[in-house]
């Protein structure tokens, strides 16, 4: 079988006609990139934003296009909205809104996603980097397996993922239909991530619109199945991927992730009124590296200070989940792709995010969140 190389795809592009000009794709300048890992591929269209919509079928005869050469396992193209004519135009608010199996559908309303089968959806998030939220989200999604919940663990940190390593995956996501990925499956998780796709030592140069197109593929064209949460790991701070997250998604909630120093707290009272002004459930915030507890004679020593993230919750009126210890054993077993509740089931701190876990899926079982419509932006 000849190698897949993207000369040879850039020459099946050429084979697609842009209606508007009635030039190819490649001719026309539309087509941005092309990414190829172990049989699938994932093509760019920069195009105009007055012409999304109307570009949707081009989109999808690109995929076609490329589906149909040998060697190829799967096939997307997502348009990014970076090009504009002189003067630039209103944004005509498209949507890259398109199904591309039964697993999940678009529908109205801006171009709502609805991952079909998942009761509730719950993001992960912190107002900086260096808080420990990935192996928060982590932990605590492995916590509600534990507790006998089927769950979904969504990697949604598209420049820094973090999921290959904490979680040992190796392989390639694979595709019975050619059209959705299967999630890998760690630990009783059904997980997806950029990283199980991309190199891990590949940068992801990616502008805002490419990052949102590729976190709505990750929800959209993945078969979570029938899960009762899926937990997405987001990135820090308050950009793209949480926005494109909170607006197009009915999450059911957020879970809050800080250290106890004033510094962390600031930003994650950012990240906290995010969610609110796009109306989306605050279901509590964890203090990550509460205290310092020595692995070897077992004193506690409160490094960051402590009860700052407690008294934060307090204070703006959302639950406080638990406090998390900085302990070597939480970050060897993450970095060795083995999470500490699994690792080490029966272990005090396994505890601590199990009895977080329980707190989360309380809240959601009280709230009945997952029919919550997706909320509009409005920014004053």
């Amino acid at each position: 079988m000849a190698e897949l190389t993207e000369s040879a795809i850039r020459k099946v592009l050429e084979t697609v006609t842009d209606p508007a000009t009635g030039g190819n794709v490649v001719a026309s300048g539309l087509l941005g990139g092309i990414a190829i890992r172990g049989g699938h591929v994932a093509i760019t269209l920069d195009v105009d934003p007055a012409r999304g919509t109307a570009l949707e079928p081009l989109r999808q005869a690109c995929e076609q296009a490329v589906r149909a050469m040998a060697g190829v396992l799967s096939a997307t193209a997502v348009m990014t909205a970076e090009r504009a004519a002189a003067p630039p135009p209103a944004p005509a608010g498209h949507s890259h809104g398109h199904n591309h199996g039964q697993g999940a559908k678009t529908t109205g309303g801006g171009g709502r996603i609805d991952v079909h089968g998942v009761k509730h959806i719950i993001a992960v998030a912190s107002g900086k980097g260096g808080v420990g939220k990935s192996t928060t989200a982590v932990n605590l999604a492995l916590g509600l397996v534990a507790n006998g919940i089927s769950t979904g663990l969504l990697d949604a940190d598209i420049y820094g993922p973090s999921m290959p390593r904490m979680l040992g995956v190796t392989e390639k996501p694979e595709s019975a239909d050619g059209k959705q990925l299967k999630p890998i499956e760690r630990y009783g998780l059904r997980t997806m991530s950029i990283g199980y796709i991309v190199n891990e030592d590949t940068p992801m140069i990616w502008r805002g619109p490419m990052v949102s197109s590729a976190l709505e593929q990750m929800l959209r064209d993945v078969q979570w199945g029938e899960l009762d949460v899926l937990v997405v790991d987001m990135p820090p701070g308050t950009g793209d991927a949480q926005l494109t997250l909170a607006q197009r998604v009915a999450l059911a909630g957020a879970v809050i992730v800080s250290t106890p120093q004033d510094i962390a707290l600031v930003d994650a009272r950012k990240g906290l009124n995010m969610f609110r002004k796009v109306a989306v459930p605050v279901l509590g915030i964890v203090e990550n590296m509460s205290y310092f507890l020595c692995p070897k004679c077992g004193e506690r020593a409160e490094i960051f200070g402590h009860g700052g993230a407690r008294e934060e919750a307090e204070k703006l009126g959302v639950p406080f989940l638990g406090e998390v210890p900085l302990h070597l054993d939480i970050r060897t077993t993450s970095d060795s792709g083995h999470p500490i509740v699994v690792a080490q089931p029966d272990s005090p701190h396994s505890q601590v995010y199990k009895n977080i876990a329980g707190r989360v899926w309380k809240q959601l079982s009280a709230n009945q969140r997952g029919a919550r419509k997706a909320p509009t932006i409005v920014v004053r």
